[in-house]
């Protein structure tokens, strides 16, 4: 098992080298002068002038893209224009806030997912099966950011039931998760249904009865367990829209997380803070798919021998 964290953590470092190229590359990809764009086209050339020096984009390319490289290896991404703090710091404060959201609209989607998916292949074919497929279509179909404010208007405006933005308690994250969750829960409902039908099918599962293994326990000790590595893969791939949702769904409910303070940074053009919060949201989504990468051994020895 260590030899095959360890594989996968040597493959782990040019994704991240590439990633952090990326971010860089992402403000001389621009079309313009970025320090003209922050301080808008009737800024005096002086001041214009003085952040480029500020933004070391005075100096040659390659001399930006190594003082880059070196700053994010000590953990120094800069300082934002608008408030004068480390970018890290403030990237540091949205984080709890992010995988607090991140962590719930998970819980959701798995929580909706398992039991429709499981219960669509078991009873294939009947009432059961086509309202999962159904409600499953639905959640595909309906996007974040018209389900977000309709949750808005009905439960927290109409109703009343439940806070319309901020954090601070179990029902401000409610109506975030569910609106972050929904699409998610739909496509891992589809993908058990389809993994666990093919299992349901393989002679072990009716050798599993012939032994004298309840139905429900051929179902969920054996088959369901085989069908989780394609569930586990797409979790994790989806893991990465889950991220890129959370920016818009912050930014309806008002939630103080990493999403929405790329959406302010964005507005403000504070060109280190939307670096800083890219390079976050891409180097999170590497980390995840290495921990599926992990999970794969833990479901299927045969994964860490090959």
């Amino acid at each position: 098992m260590l030899r095959y964290l360890a594989r996968r953590l040597v493959l782990t470092v040019p994704v991240l080298f590439g990633v952090a190229t990326l971010v860089f590359s992402l403000i001389h990809l621009i079309p313009g002068d970025p320090a003209q764009a922050m301080l808008g086209e009737t800024a005096p050339q002086a001041d214009v002038e003085e952040l480029r020096r500020r933004l070391g984009l005075d100096r040659p390319l390659l001399e930006q893209y190594g003082a880059f490289l070196t700053g994010v290896l000590k953990g120094d991404l800069g300082t934002s224009l608008r408030t004068g703090e480390p970018v890290v710091s403030q990237v540091a404060s949205r984080v709890p806030a992010t995988a607090e959201l991140a962590g719930a609209a998970m819980f959701v989607a798995l929580l909706v997912a398992l039991p429709l998916g499981i219960a669509a292949a078991v009873w294939r074919g009947t009432a059961i099966d086509s309202g999962a497929t159904a409600l499953a279509l639905a959640g595909v179909s309906i996007p974040n950011f018209w389900l977000g404010p309709l949750l808005a208007i009905v439960f927290a405006i109409e109703l009343g039931w439940l806070p319309v933005s901020g954090r601070g308690t179990l029902a401000h994250l409610v109506l975030p998760a569910i609106s972050l969750g929904a699409a998610l829960a739909a496509i891992l409902a589809r993908m058990t249904r389809a993994t666990l039908l093919e299992e349901l099918r393989e002679p072990y599962v009716q050798a599993a009865r012939g032994r004298g293994a309840s139905r429900a326990r051929a179902v969920l000790r054996h088959a369901f367990r085989n069908s989780l590595i394609p569930v586990v893969t797409l979790l994790g791939l989806q893991f990465g829209a889950v991220l890129t949702g959370a920016v818009i769904t912050e930014t309806i409910f008002a939630w103080p997380g990493i999403g929405r303070l790329l959406v302010q940074s964005i507005g403000f053009r504070d060109y280190p803070l939307v670096q800083g919060c890219i390079l976050f949201i891409a180097v999170t989504y590497v980390a995840v798919n290495l921990v599926t990468d992990l999970l794969y051994g833990v479901l299927d020895p045969r994964i860490r021998f090959e």
